[in-house]
Protein backbone atom coordinates (compact mmCIF):
# COMPACT_ATOMS: atom_id res chain seq x y z
CA UNK A 1 0.00 0.00 0.00
CA UNK A 2 1.24 3.45 -0.91
CA UNK A 3 1.38 5.56 2.27
CA UNK A 4 3.70 7.76 4.31
CA UNK A 5 4.07 8.16 8.08
CA UNK A 6 6.30 10.76 9.70
CA UNK A 7 6.62 12.92 12.81
CA UNK A 8 5.52 16.46 11.86
CA UNK A 9 4.70 18.19 15.17
CA UNK A 10 7.14 18.81 18.01
CA UNK A 11 6.09 18.52 21.69
CA UNK A 12 5.51 22.27 22.04
CA UNK A 13 3.24 22.37 18.98
CA UNK A 14 1.32 19.31 20.16
CA UNK A 15 0.75 20.78 23.61
CA UNK A 16 -0.32 24.15 22.24
CA UNK A 17 -2.80 22.75 19.72
CA UNK A 18 -4.18 20.08 22.03
CA UNK A 19 -4.78 22.34 25.03
CA UNK A 20 -6.23 25.22 23.00
CA UNK A 21 -8.71 23.25 20.86
CA UNK A 22 -9.77 20.61 23.38
CA UNK A 23 -11.73 22.94 25.63
CA UNK A 24 -15.38 22.24 26.41
CA UNK A 25 -16.37 25.83 25.65
CA UNK A 26 -15.14 25.47 22.07
CA UNK A 27 -17.84 24.79 19.42
CA UNK A 28 -17.65 21.00 19.07
CA UNK A 29 -20.30 19.63 16.70
CA UNK A 30 -21.70 16.30 15.59
CA UNK A 31 -19.31 14.83 13.02
CA UNK A 32 -22.18 13.87 10.73
CA UNK A 33 -22.46 17.54 9.76
CA UNK A 34 -19.63 17.40 7.23
CA UNK A 35 -19.98 13.77 6.09
CA UNK A 36 -21.49 12.71 2.78
CA UNK A 37 -24.91 11.06 2.85
CA UNK A 38 -23.52 7.51 3.00
CA UNK A 39 -20.61 8.27 5.35
CA UNK A 40 -22.96 10.10 7.75
CA UNK A 41 -24.74 6.80 8.42
CA UNK A 42 -21.58 5.29 9.95
CA UNK A 43 -19.93 8.38 11.46
CA UNK A 44 -20.03 8.91 15.22
CA UNK A 45 -17.55 11.49 16.47
CA UNK A 46 -17.23 15.17 17.30
CA UNK A 47 -15.54 17.88 15.27
CA UNK A 48 -14.49 21.41 16.00
CA UNK A 49 -16.55 23.92 13.98
CA UNK A 50 -14.52 24.81 10.91
CA UNK A 51 -15.90 28.35 11.06
CA UNK A 52 -14.54 28.99 14.56
CA UNK A 53 -11.52 31.23 14.96
CA UNK A 54 -9.62 28.57 16.91
CA UNK A 55 -10.11 26.07 14.08
CA UNK A 56 -9.04 28.58 11.43
CA UNK A 57 -5.92 29.46 13.39
CA UNK A 58 -4.65 25.93 13.73
CA UNK A 59 -5.81 24.89 10.26
CA UNK A 60 -3.44 27.53 8.91
CA UNK A 61 -0.63 26.18 11.10
CA UNK A 62 -1.19 22.56 10.01
CA UNK A 63 -1.27 23.52 6.33
CA UNK A 64 1.95 25.50 6.71
CA UNK A 65 3.69 22.61 8.44
CA UNK A 66 2.66 20.12 5.75
CA UNK A 67 3.69 22.39 2.87
CA UNK A 68 7.10 23.06 4.44
CA UNK A 69 7.98 19.38 4.96
CA UNK A 70 10.42 18.21 2.23
CA UNK A 71 9.52 14.51 2.43
CA UNK A 72 5.77 15.19 2.30
CA UNK A 73 6.25 17.58 -0.61
CA UNK A 74 8.18 14.91 -2.51
CA UNK A 75 5.64 12.18 -1.69
CA UNK A 76 2.38 14.08 -2.16
CA UNK A 77 3.31 16.91 -4.56
CA UNK A 78 0.70 19.06 -2.80
CA UNK A 79 -1.18 21.66 -4.81
CA UNK A 80 -3.83 22.37 -2.20
CA UNK A 81 -4.29 21.39 1.46
CA UNK A 82 -8.00 21.54 2.18
CA UNK A 83 -10.91 20.38 4.33
CA UNK A 84 -8.75 20.44 7.47
CA UNK A 85 -10.69 19.74 10.65
CA UNK A 86 -10.08 18.64 14.22
CA UNK A 87 -12.06 15.65 15.47
CA UNK A 88 -12.29 13.68 18.68
CA UNK A 89 -13.71 10.32 19.60
CA UNK A 90 -14.37 9.20 23.16
CA UNK A 91 -15.66 5.89 24.49
CA UNK A 92 -18.05 4.04 22.11
CA UNK A 93 -17.41 6.47 19.23
CA UNK A 94 -16.19 5.25 15.84
CA UNK A 95 -16.28 5.96 12.11
CA UNK A 96 -17.46 3.01 10.06
CA UNK A 97 -16.22 1.81 6.68
CA UNK A 98 -16.42 4.56 4.05
CA UNK A 99 -14.75 6.22 1.08
CA UNK A 100 -13.93 9.94 0.99
CA UNK A 101 -15.77 12.12 -1.51
CA UNK A 102 -13.64 12.54 -4.66
CA UNK A 103 -14.53 16.22 -4.99
CA UNK A 104 -15.32 18.62 -2.18
CA UNK A 105 -16.16 22.31 -2.14
CA UNK A 106 -12.55 22.97 -1.22
CA UNK A 107 -10.82 20.74 -3.79
CA UNK A 108 -10.19 17.25 -5.16
CA UNK A 109 -9.25 14.55 -2.64
CA UNK A 110 -6.22 12.70 -4.00
CA UNK A 111 -4.70 11.98 -0.60
CA UNK A 112 -6.15 11.82 2.91
CA UNK A 113 -4.17 12.55 6.06
CA UNK A 114 -4.52 12.10 9.80
CA UNK A 115 -2.29 13.77 12.40
CA UNK A 116 -2.58 12.37 15.91
CA UNK A 117 -2.66 14.85 18.79
CA UNK A 118 -2.95 12.12 21.41
CA UNK A 119 -0.44 9.33 21.82
CA UNK A 120 -1.57 5.82 20.92
CA UNK A 121 -1.08 4.76 24.55
CA UNK A 122 -3.71 7.27 25.76
CA UNK A 123 -6.73 5.44 24.36
CA UNK A 124 -7.82 1.89 23.67
CA UNK A 125 -9.28 0.92 20.29
CA UNK A 126 -9.62 3.74 17.77
CA UNK A 127 -7.32 2.16 15.16
CA UNK A 128 -7.39 3.61 11.64
CA UNK A 129 -8.11 0.73 9.26
CA UNK A 130 -7.15 1.13 5.60
CA UNK A 131 -8.28 -1.52 3.13
CA UNK A 132 -6.45 -2.61 -0.01
CA UNK A 133 -7.55 -5.10 -2.65
CA UNK A 134 -6.26 -8.13 -0.75
CA UNK A 135 -5.92 -7.11 2.89
CA UNK A 136 -6.21 -4.31 5.41
CA UNK A 137 -3.73 -2.45 7.59
CA UNK A 138 -4.25 -1.08 11.09
CA UNK A 139 -2.59 2.12 12.32
CA UNK A 140 -2.28 3.83 15.71
CA UNK A 141 -0.05 6.87 15.65
CA UNK A 142 2.30 8.45 18.14
CA UNK A 143 1.42 12.02 19.09
CA UNK A 144 2.55 14.46 16.40
CA UNK A 145 2.76 11.76 13.75
CA UNK A 146 1.01 11.98 10.37
CA UNK A 147 -0.19 9.29 8.00
CA UNK A 148 -0.90 10.19 4.36
CA UNK A 149 -2.60 7.70 2.06
CA UNK A 150 -4.58 7.70 -1.21
CA UNK A 151 -8.20 8.78 -0.76
CA UNK A 152 -9.19 5.94 -3.08
CA UNK A 153 -8.96 3.39 -0.25
CA UNK A 154 -11.91 2.30 1.86
CA UNK A 155 -11.10 3.06 5.49
CA UNK A 156 -12.62 3.24 8.97
CA UNK A 157 -11.84 4.06 12.59
CA UNK A 158 -12.48 1.34 15.13
CA UNK A 159 -14.62 2.01 18.19
CA UNK A 160 -12.78 3.72 21.03
CA UNK A 161 -12.94 1.47 24.09
CA UNK A 162 -11.53 3.97 26.60
CA UNK A 163 -9.74 7.31 26.65
CA UNK A 164 -10.01 9.92 23.90
CA UNK A 165 -8.68 10.02 20.35
CA UNK A 166 -7.95 13.59 19.22
CA UNK A 167 -6.76 14.07 15.64
CA UNK A 168 -6.48 16.53 12.80
CA UNK A 169 -7.68 15.25 9.43
CA UNK A 170 -7.74 16.72 5.96
CA UNK A 171 -7.10 16.19 2.27
CA UNK A 172 -4.45 16.97 -0.31
CA UNK A 173 -5.10 17.82 -3.92
CA UNK A 174 -1.90 16.84 -5.68
CA UNK A 175 -0.35 18.27 -8.82
CA UNK A 176 -0.29 14.64 -10.01
CA UNK A 177 -3.60 12.81 -9.71
CA UNK A 178 -2.33 9.24 -10.16
CA UNK A 179 -0.88 7.50 -7.09
CA UNK A 180 1.19 5.28 -9.38
CA UNK A 181 2.71 8.26 -11.20
CA UNK A 182 3.43 10.01 -7.89
CA UNK A 183 5.29 6.91 -6.74
CA UNK A 184 7.46 6.90 -9.88
CA UNK A 185 8.33 10.57 -9.36
CA UNK A 186 9.01 10.05 -5.64
CA UNK A 187 11.42 7.17 -6.35
CA UNK A 188 13.16 9.10 -9.14
CA UNK A 189 13.70 12.15 -6.96
CA UNK A 190 14.83 10.06 -3.97
CA UNK A 191 17.35 8.23 -6.15
CA UNK A 192 18.67 11.50 -7.59
CA UNK A 193 19.07 13.02 -4.12
CA UNK A 194 20.91 9.89 -2.96
CA UNK A 195 23.33 10.08 -5.90
CA UNK A 196 23.88 13.79 -5.29
CA UNK A 197 24.73 13.16 -1.63
CA UNK A 198 27.04 10.26 -2.47
CA UNK A 199 28.85 11.51 -5.57
CA UNK A 200 28.08 15.21 -5.89
CA UNK A 201 26.94 17.14 -8.94
CA UNK A 202 27.53 15.62 -12.39
CA UNK A 203 26.39 16.05 -15.99
CA UNK A 204 24.60 12.71 -15.77
CA UNK A 205 22.73 13.76 -12.65
CA UNK A 206 21.69 16.96 -14.37
CA UNK A 207 19.97 14.78 -16.99
CA UNK A 208 18.15 12.84 -14.25
CA UNK A 209 16.86 16.06 -12.69
CA UNK A 210 15.92 17.33 -16.14
CA UNK A 211 13.86 14.19 -16.74
CA UNK A 212 12.21 14.45 -13.32
CA UNK A 213 11.25 18.09 -13.88
CA UNK A 214 9.90 17.42 -17.36
CA UNK A 215 7.94 14.36 -16.20
CA UNK A 216 6.39 16.44 -13.43
CA UNK A 217 5.53 19.11 -15.99
CA UNK A 218 4.01 16.45 -18.28
CA UNK A 219 2.03 14.60 -15.62
CA UNK A 220 1.01 17.55 -13.47
CA UNK A 221 -2.38 19.24 -13.62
Amino acid sequence: MNYLTQKVLNPEEIYSIKTKINKEENPWENGKKTAGSLAAEVKNNLQLSKQSEISKKYTHLISKIILSNPLIKSFALPKNIHGVMFTKSSKNMKYGRHIDNPYMKTGRSDLSFTISLTDKTQYQGGELIIETLNDEKSFKLNSGEIIIYPSTYLHSVNEVKSGERLVCVGWIESYVKSAEEREYLFDLEAGAKGLLAKFGRSDELDLVYKSYSNLLRLLGR
